[in-house]
C-alpha cells in the first residue's frame, strides 16, 4: 500500500473514530469464512459497522482525533477488528450471542463515550450499558412515580369520604 494510500485510510478512519461514541476492538481470528459471514450479516442486521484494521494505521487515526484512546494502546497487538455502533451495549450482546456457537470474538477492549474498559471479562458490565435515551426515561419514570402515587391516593380518598358523608347522612 503506497503512503498516500495509507494516509486516505487514516483519515477515514479517524473521521469514522471522531463520530463514534461507541468502539469495540475485539479479536476475531481464526473464525473460517462461514463464520466470518456470519458475523458480518448479523453486525449488518444490528446497525453495526466491522472493520478489520491494521494495528500500526487504527493507531496513527486514534492520535489523530481529540479523543483520549491511549488507554486502548495496548490492546493494538494480533488481529484487529472494531466494532463501531450508535448503541452502548448492541456490540456486547452481539459478541455474547455469537459466542455460543464459536470461542470468538474475543473482546480486547470498548471504548464508550471517553471511557476506555479492557478485557474480554468485562463483557457482562458492558452488556448492561444504558444509552442515554434509557437513562433520561428512567429518570422521567422515577419522577413520574411519586406524582402518580400522589394523584392516586386523593383519587381513592374521594370516594372513601363520599362513601363516609353518604353513610353518615343516612343514619339518623
Amino acid at each position: 500500500m503506497k503512503k498516500e494510500e495509507k494516509k486516505v485510510l487514516i483519515d477515514s478512519l479517524a473521521e469514522r473514530l471522531t463520530k463514534s461514541e461507541y468502539l469495540y476492538i475485539a479479536d476475531i481470528s481464526d473464525l473460517n469464512a462461514e463464520k466470518t459471514t456470519d458475523l458480518r450479516r448479523r453486525c449488518f442486521k444490528r446497525n453495526i459497522s466491522l472493520l478489520m484494521v491494521k494495528n500500526s494505521l487504527l493507531r496513527k487515526a486514534m492520535e489523530k482525533t481529540e479523543k483520549n484512546y491511549e488507554e486502548l494502546y495496548g490492546v493494538l497487538k494480533g488481529t484487529t477488528s472494531l466494532l463501531i455502533s450508535d448503541s452502548p451495549n448492541e456490540a456486547a450482546k452481539l459478541i455474547k450471542e455469537f459466542r455460543r456457537t464459536s470461542d470468538k470474538p474475543k473482546l480486547k477492549a470498548a471504548f464508550i463515550q471517553d471511557m476506555a474498559i479492557l478485557g474480554d471479562d468485562k463483557i457482562d458490565y458492558l452488556i448492561n450499558i444504558k444509552s442515554k435515551n434509557e437513562l433520561i426515561a428512567d429518570v422521567i419514570l422515577s419522577l413520574k412515580s411519586p406524582a402518580i402515587n400522589v394523584i392516586s391516593a386523593l383519587s381513592s380518598g374521594k370516594h372513601i369520604l363520599a362513601g363516609l358523608v353518604k353513610t353518615l347522612s343516612e343514619k339518623e
